[in-house]
């Protein structure tokens, strides 16, 4: 990096869809100009945030998703976060060698990087139940100092579950801006992340009142952190993850398809089944509108496949030779995956009868579940359970087909305008360079 030009925020705000920013009126805001951006493939958090840091797909550095199947352990894993599941290198590494410091704020799959300061939400489960909520920082001492700027701990009730609401973004955005502001850790390359549009577009849609309010709450985030980062000598990047688009059609229940074709196994204990991945010759792996199809006995494939071909939501089926050509072929990706079709999303659910469903379906539980449940943003019944009502969804994003490009906006110029999420991440590269 040349030494005139400045140190760089990054923001990464969930859910900043292109069409979202231009029809609300937001195209051009505060001097800046926000432009279309050609999202990753599959188009959800964790894979987003890995193609930004490496400059490559997913079938590259491995995150196929928010969450995948482990193979030696034989059990999903979603939201882990070891910076090691993102193979590659950073984008930052030639940086930090000449060096410059690196953050990371909120940012998935962080701990352990080699960035030189790091906050991220760390809970500690208790063994008879309960949560002690911390947040991991490097060095230990950061997350202090923040509490005591903002005068308040992180709570993660606000960041996910039928509590999630623009308080955990507005946390973020103060302990951002006072990171900035601080000499001892103001890095000179600070990546943060703003997740208050994620939890009502999910709820509402993102056509629904709830949504511009949301919207309008990023942009006061927005003001915060930009007001920081001028004041703090800080060039900004904004960009999305993905863009959310309506549910019109409802839930597509995969491991329930595959369970009745008696290719998905369950252990029925004490009346609720759950998912026995050790002997079933198929099952699904739910992210949004994308799932990963592992299929354990290979006489079964064209089986799994026509089950698949025939449930009503299924758009497309990749096997691997489709999957390589989308540059998603991982040795984590399913044998087959599957894309909904507009207006669907998948959920993970193999059971018709409530009474059936394993314990941890009526609670916040983002590990035990094969895959991302949606239906833990709303309260069920009984009183302090969540709901397992499918039809509560009403957003729902991972495909990157039709007007499903994100906004991007920075307070300086590219020498070439960058068209997609990788090209925009190798250009930032090229300016650390």
């Amino acid at each position: 990096m040349a030494s005139s030009q400045k140190k760089l925020l990054v923001i990464q705000a969930a859910a900043l869809g292109y069409e979202l920013v231009h029809k609300n009126g937001f195209s051009h805001w505060q001097g800046l100009e926000f432009k279309p951006l050609q999202a990753v493939f599959p188009a959800v958090t964790c894979t987003a945030q890995a193609s930004f840091r490496t400059g490559l797909p997913s079938g590259t550095h491995g995150m196929v998703g928010n969450g995948f199947f482990h193979h030696d352990l034989m059990r999903p894993m979603f939201w882990e976060q070891a910076c090691r599941l993102v193979e590659g290198p950073r984008i930052w590494d030639k940086y930090q060698e000449n060096g410059h410091s690196v953050a990371m704020l909120f940012w998935q799959q962080s701990l352990g990087e080699s960035a030189d300061y790091l906050i991220s939400p760390a809970p500690i489960h208790k063994h008879h139940g309960g949560m002690i909520q911390s947040c991991y920082s490097k060095p230990a001492s950061l997350y202090p100092s923040i509490r005591k700027h903002t005068s308040r701990d992180f709570n993660l009730m606000h960041y996910w579950g039928p509590l999630a609401s623009a308080k955990s973004s507005n946390w973020i955005a103060e302990a951002s801006a006072s990171v900035l502001a601080n000499p001892d850790v103001a890095a000179d390359l600070c990546f943060t992340y703003l997740p208050v549009l994620d939890y009502d577009l999910q709820r509402h849609g993102p056509d629904s009142p709830q949504a511009l309010k949301a919207l309008n709450i990023l942009f006061q985030e927005l003001e915060t952190l930009l007001t920081a980062a001028d004041k703090n000598g800080y060039d900004v990047l904004i960009f999305g993850d993905y863009a959310i688009s309506s549910v019109t059609r409802g839930a597509v229940l995969p491991n329930l398809a595959l369970q009745k074709s008696g290719l998905f196994h369950c252990r029925n204990i004490k009346g609720a089944n759950y998912p026995d991945f050790y002997t079933s010759p198929a099952f699904a792996v739910v992210d949004h509108e994308i799932a990963h199809i592992h299929v354990n006995a290979s006489d079964k494939k064209e089986e799994v496949f026509r089950v698949l071909r025939n449930l009503p939501g299924v758009g497309e089926v990749l096997d691997k030779e489709a999957q390589q050509a989308q540059n998603i072929a991982h040795e984590r990706s399913g044998d087959f995956i599957i894309i909904a079709e507009e207006g669907y999303w998948f959920a993970y659910p193999w059971w018709e009868d409530k009474k059936q469903a394993p314990d941890y379906a009526s609670h916040v539980d983002i590990h035990n579940k094969p895959g991302y449940d949606p239906c833990e943003l709303f309260f069920g019944w009984p009183p302090m359970s969540i709901s397992q009502n499918t039809g509560k969804i009403k957003g729902t994003h991972g495909r990157i087909d039709g007007d499903r490009q994100v906004a991007m906006a920075s307070t300086f110029s590219f020498e070439n305008e960058p068209e997609s999420l990788l090209n925009l991440a190798r250009s930032i590269q090229n300016r650390l360079d």
